[in-house]
């Protein structure tokens, strides 16, 4: 075992001697303590290291001692439902033992060593088996079925296997030689291995108006979230937790403050998961590491979180992976590039921020996993970014721009209209909207395009006829483009806004969303035809059925919404006067 001594300590960065024979990203024990840290870079005999925790009142001369092994995290049963730090220390067993705060060198094993699992084995003595085959399953959760898998480096004939209750650390299996428990342990910065890179050809359904039928993400794409102070990024990111078609949900608080990461922890145990009706946290792990905790842990809790995520992923499940916010991450990076004296690049970021967010968004995608029956799984990554001042010209807000394949773009302005979600649609955009358009108008209906399209081109036009408004006012437009403009506005507070706090409006599934905007544009036709017959436009714009488009959103009944789309359609022949 390498063991030197230390000789520097500046704040998170430690320096120790006498490290010879070490390799980069071995974790180390630091002094009296044993405070868990990683080599970052070598120097002859001395080791540079980022300490993940507390580092006051250590002392040059203490003992470093290093334990071979790279950062990594511990994968089996038990992982749902766990609310993790950075480094993956569960934060509910240390509450219980050393109190609400984490004491410094404080170790609990990361899933329940203790309690027993019922194995039921899938494979059989005497099968061959490869890596990613499905060895048995364990019931982890009522809505979640955990799948043991061979691991990645173990391949060959199934010598024995197990059936019943075991912790684990027990033996379930025998391959060859190597003896299998129901736990892996994974190195967080090496991507796991996976068979085949599919084209990401299926929507990640929201439940949000604004990204479902305008924005889509797909399963296996990226998106961020950028926006300033107030503009709603983690009740949009919550939103996404809660109400997303992804089986497993990972949530990352990186960085933000304790108060937003505690209405998570609060929020979260006390919902039910839409599909099952059971408690969320069924299908979520938890990864908490607030502005408070020490910096060097926010580093690893990104990549804590998107290697659990990849472990779901190889099962054959859709894992969404919240990151919020990366802003902080990179702050991170920041901070320990200034102590280790590096070169710094545009706005004192590190010259390599670009390529660890190319890194940590390249480790989202919809795969082919590994084993013989060619399961299909997905890992979505959604990173909020939160630029100072809400200057989106700055260093990670376009590095994430150039990697990702989703951008939603909050808006300050909507924001302080208390139009939310505040994402602006005409500067917003989603690349994989071409691939996902198949399975709109093969699986719902095939005008979705042409609606979304019609509707993009109002807002659009909109924008341009509110600047004549300014100069001008309303009244100086043609009947036609003021009635564009009523229109707009009911794309914009009938359908696009929505209220994440209304027990009907909080999830609007694809099917409400269709027939709303459907509404909207079938009213904006019928309206123009009746311009051109001669009609009053007051009369148009005050007709009783706009009263009832205005409502649409709250109702939970789709037959509601089919009754106002056809009022609307028996309009067209009604015969009005002056």
């Amino acid at each position: 075992m390498i063991a030197g001594k230390l000789s520097r300590i500046t704040g998170p960065v430690v320096i120790a001697k006498g490290m010879k024979g070490s390799r980069m990203y071995d974790v180390v024990r630091v002094g009296k303590e044993g405070l868990i840290g990683e080599i970052i870079k070598l120097v002859g005999d001395t080791a540079i290291i980022q300490v993940y925790e507390d580092t006051s009142g250590l002392k040059p001369g203490e003992k470093v001692v290093n334990t071979g092994k790279p950062l990594s995290v511990e994968l089996g049963p038990g992982l749902l439902t766990s609310i993790y730090d950075g480094i993956q220390r569960p934060l509910e067993i240390i509450r219980n033992e050393v109190g609400d705060f984490i004491v410094r060198g404080v170790f609990a094993p990361p899933l329940p060593e203790k309690k027993k699992w019922e194995f039921k084995p899938v494979a059989k003595k005497g099968q061959k088996v490869e890596p990613g085959d499905v060895l048995g399953t364990v019931k982890e959760s009522e809505i979640i079925t955990h799948k043991i898998l061979v691991p990645p480096n173990v391949r060959g004939v199934v010598k024995k296997i197990e059936q019943g209750k075991f912790t684990v650390n027990d033996v379930v299996a025998v391959i060859e030689n190597e003896k299998i428990t129901m736990k892996q342990v994974w190195p967080v910065r090496l991507p796991r291995p996976y068979k085949e890179n599919l084209d990401p050809t299926v929507p990640l359904v929201t439940g949000q108006r604004v990204i479902d039928t305008f924005f889509p993400v797909a399963k296996g794409g990226t998106a961020a979230i950028p926006g300033g102070f107030g503009t709603g990024k983690t009740v949009t990111q919550h939103q996404l937790a809660k109400w997303s078609d992804a089986d497993i949900i990972i949530y990352v608080g990186c960085g933000e403050r304790g108060n937003e990461m505690t209405e998570v922890l609060v929020d979260f145990p006390e919902l039910k998961d839409p599909k099952t009706g059971k408690p969320l946290m069924e299908r979520t792990v938890l990864i908490a590491n607030t502005s408070n905790m020490p910096v060097a842990a926010r580093e690893a809790s990104i990549y804590t979180g998107v290697t659990i995520a990849e472990y779901y992923r190889d099962m054959g499940y859709d894992v969404a992976l919240m990151a919020d916010s990366t802003s902080r991450w990179a702050e991170a990076m920041r901070e320990i590039s200034s102590r280790l004296e590096e070169m710094p690049g545009e706005e004192g970021y590190p010259a390599y921020l670009a390529s660890r967010l190319a890194e940590f968004y390249g480790r989202a995608g919809r795969v082919v996993c590994l084993g013989s029956d060619n399961r299909i799984g997905s890992v979505t990554i959604i990173g909020a970014v939160s630029p100072p001042g809400g200057d989106l010209s700055e260093p990670v807000t376009q590095n994430t721009l150039r990697i990702v394949s989703v951008f939603w773009a909050l808006d300050k302005k909507l924001a302080q209209r208390r139009h939310f979600p505040a994402i602006n649609w005409l500067t917003s955009y989603s690349l994989l909207y071409e691939k996902i358009k198949h399975w709109f108008l093969e699986n719902l209906f095939p005008d979705w395009d042409e609606l979304r399209r019609q509707a993009l081109k109002i807002l659009r036009r909109e924008e341009e006829l509110q600047q004549i408004v300014q100069l001008v006012g309303p009244d100086a437009l043609p009947d036609k483009e003021r009635c564009l403009l009523e229109v707009a506005k009911m794309l914009r507070e009938d359908f696009l806004q929505q209220n994440a706090f209304h027990e009907v409006d909080t999830y609007c599934p694809l099917q409400k969303q269709y027939y709303m905007l459907k509404t909207i544009l079938t009213f904006y036709d019928v309206a123009m035809k009746k311009l051109e017959e001669g009609a009053p436009l007051t009369k148009i714009v005050h007709h009783p059925v706009v009263e009832e488009i205005a409502r649409m959103k709250e109702y939970s009944d789709l037959e509601q919404i089919k009754k106002i789309l056809k009022k609307i359609e028996e309009i067209k022949n009604e015969i009005w006067s002056e």
